[in-house]
């Protein structure tokens, strides 16, 4: 069996073309794949149902935004324009990281082409994030006792605020954030590990702390399943990132976590994160050095 990547057409909404957010990445990244991963197994997620997402949100907030009766003020925060489309598109994208969760359990490894909205908070949303897939997926496995113990392993270049406050003292679920220390949000959480990481690293350092805390973490938690946040707006040419990472640096963290965690027995469900990029086409390319990754890693693990 090839690749499983989750995808719905519903991942890019109509959206204003001059908003600072890509919404049409996700659209792109799919093209950019079908084309060079023509082997891949797309799965079509379902809509996220709305008692999943309240075992890490508030209903009243939930129902709120789906509504379209945001204050301004929470729009303001949130930075995206509602609309009918935008919101079943939330929806469907938690749905979609579940799915891949799901898929990651059966196979060992799954992608999905969105998700790792990690700055959305119990009852508001934040940096563009409406609804929080990781702790979402982290509550519901944990719950339902598919999974003792999640590891949610953030590469985002933004401190993964939300999740870290939404799991905050829940047992089983372990978050762990790799970010630049000077960057968004200027109010940071306590994960259970920060690595706050200097601006300009480069590859060379930043890969090696990706080494260093996985041969640490992985054996001290030991977890069923790792959600793995591969936000390239660490890269260099990224809008919002300071890392300077490579496409080279980026394909090695990403192998390097696949790895890691696969040489483990260790499942992982990988969520694309953030990037920003005026050219989208080339930002789509970039977010799809996840799924090339992941093809490699698959077949050199000869995964079924």
């Amino acid at each position: 069996m090839p690749l499983p990547l989750v995808y719905h057409d519903d991942y890019s909404p109509p959206f204003p073309v001059e908003h600072r957010f890509p919404m049409e990445k996700f659209r792109l990244l799919h093209e950019h794949l079908q084309d060079s991963l023509p082997a891949a197994v797309y799965h079509q997620p379902a809509l996220c149902p709305a008692d999943i997402l309240a075992l890490a949100h508030d209903p009243a907030y939930i129902a709120r935004y789906l509504a379209g009766e945001l204050p301004r003020e929470e729009q303001r925060r949130l930075g995206l324009p509602w609309s009918a489309a935008l919101a079943r598109r939330t929806v469907r994208a938690v749905g979609g990281s579940l799915l891949t969760a799901e898929l990651a359990l059966q196979h060992g490894l799954a992608c999905n082409l969105a998700g790792g909205t990690h700055h959305a908070h119990y009852d508001q949303p934040s940096g563009f994030c409406i609804f929080n897939d990781l702790a979402v997926i982290a509550r519901y496995l944990l719950a339902s006792g598919r999974v003792g113990r999640v590891l949610i392993f953030d590469c985002d270049v933004h401190q993964g605020d939300g999740t870290a406050r939404l799991l905050a003292g829940c047992a089983g679920a372990v978050t762990v954030s790799l970010h630049c220390e000077r960057n968004f949000p200027a109010s940071k959480a306590h994960s259970d590990w920060d690595i706050a990481l200097p601006a300009g690293l480069g590859d060379a350092g930043y890969l090696k702390t990706v080494d260093d805390a996985l041969d640490y973490l992985l054996p001290v938690y030991q977890p069923d399943l790792v959600l793995y946040d591969a936000g390239v707006d660490v890269h260099k040419d990224d809008a919002l990132g300071l890392l300077e990472l490579s496409d080279a640096g980026i394909a090695a963290r990403d192998t390097a976590v696949l790895r890691h965690c696969l040489e483990r027995d260790i499942p992982v469900a990988g969520l694309i994160g953030g990037g920003y990029d005026r050219d989208r086409r080339v930002l789509a390319r970039r977010h799809g050095i996840l799924q090339h990754s992941a093809a490699r890693i698959w077949q050199e693990f000869g995964m079924t």
